[in-house]
Formats: structure tokens, sequence, C-alpha cells
């Protein structure tokens, strides 16, 4: 079923929707979850899994028209990024994503345009499924910007029988729109959680939780 809210501490699944095929899955802590939105935290060399064409490449391992393929399917691995914290802000298009460098210091803020997240609870396992929208930006500690991954955004845009993203122009407007905020300098690009230090008891989860490949809720 589909809830408002998660408890801080509550390991929950960040997912990723694509036609109603799940894309990625990330295992995530609930570092809060109130008015302003869902904090999340995932952990370096947390379990992960991701979708696959039949010979086990990613979609980002080939061009979309070779990507469009009847058959696909669910390879488990690690996260093999840095820790992440993950700010999807309520009712907003788009989460904020701060990386870290080697040194566990902040790097920069990743802007991961989205259709809002759809958070759901089925008790013994719970999670937020996102529609990534593939068009970012990625925003300097100084506040200086650029687009990323625009390429892939507008090959994809010609293949509308099978791509997730129905309105180019929206997209655009969300990223212009947090853009500037990052150049205003405020929330959430004023320094907030740029320290943060998840508790020390939140260990790395051994595996994805039975249930993780529940259908979407999007």
């Amino acid at each position: 079923m589909t809830v408002d809210h998660f408890e801080p501490g509550r390991l929950i699944l960040h997912r990723n929707v694509r036609r109603g095929r799940i894309g990625w899955v990330r295992p995530a802590r609930v570092v809060l979850d109130d008015e302003r939105g869902l904090l999340l935290w995932v952990a370096e060399g947390s379990p992960v899994a991701h979708e696959v064409n039949e010979v086990g490449l990613t979609m980002r391992g080939l061009p979309f028209a070779d990507w469009i393929t009847p058959t696909y399917q669910l390879a488990q691995g690690r996260w093999n990024g840095p820790p992440l914290l993950k700010f999807l802000p309520t009712g907003a298009a788009h989460s904020v994503w701060w990386f870290r460098d080697a040194a566990g210091r902040f790097s920069h803020w990743y802007v991961n345009l989205e259709e809002p997240g759809v958070r759901w609870d089925d008790g013994p396992v719970a999670g937020v499924d996102v529609i990534d929208q593939d068009l970012d930006v990625v925003v300097a500690p100084d506040r200086t910007w650029q687009w990323k991954d625009e390429d892939e955004f507008v090959e994809r845009l010609a293949f509308p029988e099978d791509y997730w993203v129905t309105d180019e122009k929206a997209v655009r407007a969300e990223g212009e729109r947090v853009i500037a905020l990052a150049e205003a300098g405020v929330f959430p690009f004023d320094g907030t959680w740029c320290d943060y230090v998840p508790p020390p008891n939140w260990a790395v989860p051994d595996g994805l939780p039975a249930g993780w490949d529940r259908p979407p809720v999007r």
C-alpha cells in the first residue's frame, strides 16, 4: 500500500521505474521524512540491482535503439559509488544528491530530474518508486553548474514509443528552476547536510530484502 511518511532509521528501497519495469534498486536508510521531503542515506558497498538486456549490458552500455528489446532481467551487485545522501523534496520533479570524494568530504550536488516519488509499504519491506528522466544537473560547491547526460536524453526522445519521458520541456523547466535555487545558494544548496555523518550502527545490508522486486507502484 502507499504511505505518506517513513520512520527515521528504517531501511527502505529506492527504486527507479521504466515503463512499469524496475530499472534499478538501492537500499537506503531514512534520515528524515517530514514536510520538506524524504532524506535517504545509501551506504558505500550496498547491495543493488539494475536492469540489463539479454546479454548482460546496461542501458548506458549501448545505443538506445539497440537497448529496446522485449527481454530484460535484473542483475544484482554492489553499489560501487561513494556513500550518498539523497533528498526527494515533497511534490518536486527532482531529487538532490550529495556526492563525496574518496576522503568522505562533500564534493558536489547532483540534481536528478525525475517524476515525484511514490512511497509504498508492504510491512517487512517498503520503498519509494521514482521515474528517472535521465537529464541531470551537476552543481559544484561554488554553485557553478552544468547539464549532464543531455546527449542521452536527446537520443532517447527520438523513440517516443519506448521512452518513459513524455514532456521534454517540463523536464528542462524543472532543471532550470533548480538551477536558479543553486545559483541563489538557497536550500538545499545552502550548505545543509554537507557534513552529514550517519549513525555508526547503520551497517551495510548483507543483501536485498525479500520483496525488493515487487511490482512498481508507478
